[in-house]
């Protein structure tokens, strides 16, 4: 089983990217600072990324269906 088909292994991660991210937040200064960005800021990034992925296509109107050219 790869780690798309499992239920829980990708949610799992990320999970644990936050928590080391909170981890080293309460650790120190430097190198413990860009640990806790980036473990604080890919889940908040991947979290708002489909929303704005649903804002960049084009919005159809309701009854028309979609070109399909």
């Amino acid at each position: 089983m790869s780690w798309r088909e499992s239920t829980f292994m990708l949610p799992g991660l990320i999970a644990g990217l936050g928590l080391v991210g909170l981890f080293a937040a309460l650790l120190g200064d430097d190198w413990w600072d860009v640990l806790a960005w980036f473990g604080l800021g890919l889940p908040a990034a991947l979290g708002v990324w489909p929303l704005l992925r649903r804002r960049m296509t084009a919005p159809t109107q309701a009854g028309q269906p979609r070109n399909q050219d």
